[in-house]
């Protein structure tokens, strides 16, 4: 099925937010951890993979960014 602009625009913030989040996962030190946070980043996305409402959708994608901060705020800290 087509995709109306909107969800065009919502699933690339989607797949661009999963993108960061496995960039900065990269950055974990330890192996162990970075294993953890890759599964639970990806169980995450698919287990939301069939959300349709904006408004929820919306407040994921916001949700998923204030954790990729955090962790990326976690990583600075860390490396100083």
């Amino acid at each position: 099925t087509a995709l109306s602009p909107s969800q065009f625009l919502r699933r690339q913030q989607v797949l661009q937010l999963y993108r960061k989040i496995l960039r900065a996962i990269r950055e974990v030190p330890a192996e162990a951890d970075r294993h953890y946070l890759k599964d639970w980043a990806r169980e995450e996305f698919r287990r939301n993979k069939d959300a349709t409402e904006e408004d929820v959708i919306r407040m994921m994608i916001t949700q998923g960014n204030m954790q990729l901060q955090e962790l990326q705020r976690t990583l600075k800290l860390a490396k100083s």
